[in-house]
């Protein structure tokens, strides 16, 4: 077993953290930065560092990024929602852990979306429609995927295929 032993604690960032609710960092008894690839692999990493090691991931519109020594979860909420976070996650690195010879490592990150390549396919009217003031902040939101072409009223016929058939072939 490769997480049997941990503490946790309760912080309060003081930028990033929107909800106000505390994030929680469980502190682990031994590292684990073996099973981090094959963690990307299995749960889908969105990002991915090799030095040093670590994997980021949503588990139920949280973010979850795994370290060798702690994992830190965004916001888990409180008593019960957050003990049944930190029980799936244990058993879920326990399980890639015994099954790794199953298991292709993933030492990079998925491909993801340029801003760039977004904005050229915006109508670049900076209407602020979608809510956002700018198309480039439209684009950088599209990218992250928190927005998608059907948030840009203007955009429409074959540039909206374009972009639809772009962001399309990203994992979010």
């Amino acid at each position: 077993m490769l997480i049997d032993n941990y503490t946790t604690e309760l912080v309060r960032l003081t930028c990033g953290s929107e909800t106000g609710m505390p994030d929680l960092v469980i502190h682990l008894e031994r590292d684990i930065s073996e099973v981090i690839p094959y963690l990307n692999s299995v749960l889908g990493g969105f990002q991915y560092t090799k030095e040093p090691r670590s994997v980021s991931f949503r588990l139920n519109g949280k973010l979850v990024v795994v370290h060798p020594r702690e994992i830190c979860v965004s916001s888990p909420g409180e008593g019960p929602e957050g003990e049944k976070i930190i029980q799936w996650l244990r058993e879920k690195i326990n399980d890639t852990w015994e099954r790794r010879e199953e298991i292709e490592p993933r030492f990079e990150g998925p491909a993801s979306p340029k801003v760039l390549e977004i904005l050229k396919l915006l109508p670049m009217t900076n209407c602020g429609l979608c809510g956002q003031q700018t198309c480039m902040v439209f684009a950088s939101q599209a990218a992250k995927g928190e927005k998608n072409p059907d948030d840009c009223p203007p955009l429409e016929g074959e540039r909206k295929a374009k972009l639809v058939t772009y962001l399309g072939q990203f994992d979010f």
